[in-house]
């Protein structure tokens, strides 16, 4: 039986992965953050030397690693050749570097095939920037999570006051809208919003509301058996 999939897609800082955890965990749903995939394969080029600059080289590093999304009380675990990176993964030298990895077509053709994977054995909540138009164009649900910029930075800022971590607003919303430009400009699967994807703006609201919202998207649509029936 094809399984279901909520594909959510959006800037940096809209907040996907906190619904898309929450969503998965109303639904019973497996929760698969793709952006910690690109992490883990840029934490190994970093700590065993690989050129960034080398396609080739990242490509076969990609091809011969391990990644596991295992889901726990957070969301999901990262499991980098059976370890797990779950935190090392979220540094601030494997988030400056992370573009070039992800920039690579190879790169992401192998990471593309398996995320695609987890529709075998699970129903999914799937989020990063490709999900809607490249890894399941298909998916009974798409949804465009949106947030304006300053609202973006605002929020990446408390979180980081939240670790202990002192950052300037100013900048956060300055690299913000640097990977804006960089994301919906790259050649290789670029953020988009599609036609078909429900527009999210969830710059006044609250989390709740807005996990309340595609909640009830996903049960209308699962309620009608296919996407084409509901429209």
């Amino acid at each position: 039986m094809k399984r279901f999939v909520i594909a959510i897609d959006g800037p940096a800082g809209a907040g996907k992965g906190t619904v898309a955890r929450l969503v998965a965990e109303r639904l019973g749903f497996l929760y698969v953050d793709t952006g910690a995939m690109y992490r883990a394969l840029t934490l190994k080029a970093l700590r065993c030397g690989i050129p960034l600059d080398s396609p080739v080289r990242l490509t076969e590093m990609a091809r011969q690693t391990r990644i596991e999304m295992l889901p726990c009380a957070e969301g999901c675990r990262v499991l980098l050749d059976g370890t797990d990176v779950s935190e090392e993964i979220r540094s601030e030298e494997v988030s400056r570097n992370s573009h070039a990895v992800s920039s690579v077509r190879e790169v992401r053709e192998v990471l593309w095939k398996l995320q695609r994977s987890y529709r075998d054995r699970h129903n999914l909540v799937m989020e990063g920037r490709d999900i809607g138009s490249v890894v399941f164009p298909d998916a009974e649900l798409k949804v465009y999570l949106d947030a304006d910029l300053a609202e973006r930075a605002r929020r990446r800022w408390l979180q980081l006051k939240g670790k202990g971590i002192e950052a300037d607003l100013t900048e956060i919303q300055r690299d913000l809208s640097a990977r804006d430009r960089r994301d919906a400009g790259r050649e290789i699967a670029p953020l988009v919003r599609l036609p078909d994807a429900v527009y999210v703006d969830s710059t006044r609201m609250r989390i709740e509301d807005e996990v309340a919202l595609i909640t009830r998207l996903a049960k209308e649509r699962m309620a009608c058996g296919s996407k084409r029936a509901c429209d």
